[in-house]
């Protein structure tokens, strides 16, 4: 099959979250399998040094409504993976990727660069698949004015939301505006007074797929699908769900460079080294007989942060460990940096992102937590698994189709789970993974099925090849 991924972002040349793994570890497995697939991003100036070793291909004028904008498009090709990045200053030399004010305007530029390349790179796709709403008007502007093209009459889409909450929304004055579409197209876009992108790809696209099944179903329903669940459920015959894998060539707890001490299942008993590392490296004591509890997050309340606040005194009551990197929400920043340093010899907080310590944090914990009110997917904890970490979390989207509670009677389970987001039933949790800890024989069992489950790109892949399949 042919197939153009376009995204907002994608490894290794930008990488703001989720999408940017997924936009650049899941094309890789699908070429693996054989087939014709190129990824198209823009060319930001955040891309730094990358941005040189791209080699320029041409550059034309294309038409933003009633914008006349240059349009370059560059090319990079890595592990016989084709890349298309498409440059425009004016639009993407910014210091931030999202968030500018004139966002509408950028992803209208990007999604129209996009379907007018395809003639000049000579690629007409089988299926284009598309990522989350910077991307979502494409398949409006295909239906609406590509059609009848050349070429572009049999293009089959997806899209693939990977976090409902962020949906594109503009005034409807942009409509023609920015978008360069007609009045008689509003209907399309228009939901909740104001365009929607998201809400234009969903009644667009052929398919539309989320990025684990439990939070297909969950999308369904006004608690998680942030206003668009009676949309979904009329298109519900489009929807399905696919979970997420990650790069185990990377995330390997064998061959990661980060690591004091590498390991395998085999010798997960090495692990520790890793804990004593952490612990010196952070000024903790050094301790084998207390769970070290780790958390690599965004500290916003999607992400649990209000429960794991309300109960951080209590936690430091326990016999435990607890390290905290993430960076996000000034309230969730200070509470924590405040009770780490009343209770140094058990705590600490660090503020911001490096991914060699979130590197440490994954190998060197015992239990990982993750109480997020929702979670389209999440990597944490399959990265967390893959490093032998046993993961604490609440059973939502992604995080229930991949952690599975432990059964001390059969053996079977690689985690944790609590149902409610609550901080009593997050406490229940973190109560009984201290308890785990205590019995040395039943800890290893569940560390074991952790490392041994498969968190790569094959079993997803082939899941997204044969979604592809079906559409066509």
């Amino acid at each position: 099959m042919k197939i153009l991924y376009a995204a907002g972002e994608a490894a290794p040349f930008i990488k703001v979250g989720g999408l940017g793994d997924v936009a650049g570890a899941l094309p890789q497995a699908l070429r693996a399998m054989g087939h014709d697939i190129r990824v198209v991003i823009p060319m930001y100036s955040a891309i730094g040094a990358m941005r040189e070793k791209c080699r320029y291909i041409t550059h034309f004028y294309i038409n933003n409504s009633w914008r006349k904008q240059y349009c370059g498009i560059f090319e990079y090709k890595a592990q016989d993976l084709t890349y298309y990045l498409i440059d425009n200053e004016f639009y993407f030399n910014r210091p931030n990727v999202y968030g500018e004010f004139d966002d509408g305007e950028r992803v209208a530029f990007f999604s129209r660069a996009v379907l007018e390349i395809l003639p000049v790179i000579d690629f007409f796709p089988d299926i284009l698949h598309c990522n989350d709403w910077h991307t979502a008007i494409i398949p409006v502007l295909l239906d609406c004015q590509y059609r009848s093209r050349p070429g572009y009459g049999m293009i089959k889409t997806l899209f693939t939301i990977h976090n409902i909450e962020f949906q594109g929304k503009f005034d409807a004055y942009i409509l023609g505006n920015v978008f360069g579409l007609p009045e008689d197209k509003l209907p399309l876009l228009y939901y909740g007074d104001c365009i929607n992108l998201v809400k234009g790809a969903i009644e667009c696209s052929d398919r539309v797929n989320t990025v684990s099944p439990t939070y297909a179903g969950e999308i369904l329903n006004e608690r998680y699908a942030f206003g668009l669940e009676h949309i979904l459920r009329a298109r519900q015959f489009k929807l399905s769900g696919i979970v997420n894998g990650i790069d185990t060539e990377s995330y390997n707890p064998q061959t990661d460079s980060a690591l004091k001490v590498n390991y395998s299942v085999a010798t997960r008993n090495l692990k520790y080294h890793n804990k004593f590392a952490l612990q010196e490296e952070l000024r903790l004591q050094k301790r084998n007989d207390v769970p070290l509890i780790g958390m690599v997050t965004r500290l916003t309340h999607q992400k649990g942060m209000d429960i794991v606040c309300r109960r951080l005194e209590w936690l430091m009551t326990l016999d435990i460990q607890f390290v905290v990197l993430g960076s996000g929400d000034y309230g969730y920043e200070r509470w924590l940096s405040d009770t780490a340093a009343a209770h140094q010899d058990k705590m600490r907080a660090v503020i911001g992102f490096d991914s060699v310590l979130a590197r440490k944090i994954y190998a060197g914990a015992d239990f990982f937590l993750m109480p997020s009110e929702y979670e389209p997917c999440g990597l944490a904890q399959l990265i967390s698994m893959r490093y032998g970490t046993v993961p604490i979390v609440r059973k939502t989207g992604g995080l229930a189709d991949t952690v599975f509670p432990f059964n001390p009677q059969t053996g079977e389970g690689n985690g944790i789970n609590f149902e409610q987001f609550d901080d009593n039933d997050m406490a229940n949790a973190i109560w009984r993974a201290t308890e785990l800890y205590r019995d040395k024989k039943q800890f290893s069992a569940v560390k074991k099925n952790a490392m041994s489950g498969d968190y790569g790109w094959n079993k997803s892949a082939g899941l997204y090849e044969q979604l592809y399949q079906s559409i066509i």
